[in-house]
């Protein structure tokens, strides 16, 4: 994995956490408001917010994908966890795991050990 690779799976995983977060306040706050307490409004401070990291989100996952050439499936899933709440969490997760097993395979077939 070269260097332009890993950072846009990095400002991948950076931003996702914090989108999921914002998504799940975002929609506890709604759900408090037409529910709970009628005077509660947070979506015209929340709302934004998680606009921008939403669209933060889908620039980096359209980088990540032009750099990695996932495969549609693989896509298409990284842009369904920014969607489903707490999505962002999986994300992280599951990027984090496939960045370390590609810095495991590099440092294999640097060291002779894998002829790929």
């Amino acid at each position: 994995m070269d260097l332009k690779t890993a950072s846009a799976i990095r400002r991948l995983r950076l931003v996702s956490v914090p989108e999921g977060i914002s998504w799940i306040v975002l929609a506890a706050c709604t759900i408090i408001k037409y529910t709970v307490a009628s005077g509660f409004n947070a979506a015209p401070v929340l709302g934004p917010i998680h606009g921008v990291l939403f669209i933060l989100y889908v620039i980096f996952w359209l980088d990540a994908w032009n750099r990695t050439k996932w495969d549609l499936k693989t896509g298409a899933l990284y842009f369904a966890y920014s969607i489903i709440p707490g999505g962002g969490f999986i994300a992280e997760r599951s990027l984090r795991r496939a960045s370390e097993d590609a810095v495991i395979a590099e440092r294999a077939r640097k060291e002779g050990i894998v002829n790929a």
